[in-house]
């Protein structure tokens, strides 16, 4: 079967590593916006992960003049109620924010609450679009882990290319936050990235057939 195309809509490289996982395995080419030099800037204002996750697909493809996937995922953290937007999971500290800034915040924010108070999960939204139109899109909530107390107990230290929320976000059965769980760990909790990839090679088989 010959491969297809496929942009990864997005410039962050760590998610692009993620997405190119959701597409391992099937008959697509995938390519970043750098190697096609192209660049879209869609508006991140939509209600939801997924809606948001499917208009920045169809700029992206349209852009590309190729089929491409989009991902907007954000932090649900119960505790802080009307103080928190996972949509703006990225943004809240401010857009100068960097991520210790952001990883700062937050543990301020949750400073008041203990035990399961702290609880959190992760909300993916995903699209994949081509020639105007969003061909599938998604939106699924992963485990829930908790938020740690301190800095010094989160994971691996970030550098501003990645996902921020995943060195705080602490999974007592294994003892370690998520950025350090193996994938098959990851699996056995539900991981939001693994339903993903469940649900994309379901459409690929048709789209791709």
């Amino acid at each position: 079967m010959p491969t297809r195309k496929i942009l990864l809509a997005t410039g962050n490289a760590d998610k692009q590593r993620m997405l190119r996982w959701l597409l391992d395995g099937l008959p697509v080419s995938p390519v970043t916006p750098a190697e096609l030099g192209v660049h879209a800037d869609p508006d991140e204002s939509a209600a939801t992960h997924e809606a948001i996750a499917r208009r920045k697909a169809l700029e992206w493809a349209d852009a590309a003049g190729i089929p491409a996937i989009a991902s907007d995922g954000g932090l649900l953290a119960p505790a802080l109620g009307a103080h928190w937007e996972s949509r703006h999971t990225r943004r809240f500290a401010g857009p100068a924010a960097n991520d210790a800034e952001r990883q700062r915040r937050l543990l301020e924010l949750l400073k008041p609450y203990y035990g399961a108070d702290r609880q959190a999960a992760f909300v993916e939204g995903l699209a994949i679009a081509a020639a105007g139109q969003v061909l599938a899109s998604w939106q699924v909530t992963g485990p829930t882990g908790q938020i740690v107390d301190d800095l010094s107990d989160a994971g691996n230290p970030t550098d501003g290319s990645g996902f921020w929320v995943f060195p705080l976000w602490h999974f007592p059965q294994y003892g370690r936050t998520y950025d350090r769980l193996t994938e098959s760990e990851r699996a056995s909790l539900g991981d939001h990235w693994n339903t993903l990839r469940g649900l994309v090679r379901e459409f690929a088989a048709g789209w791709l057939a």
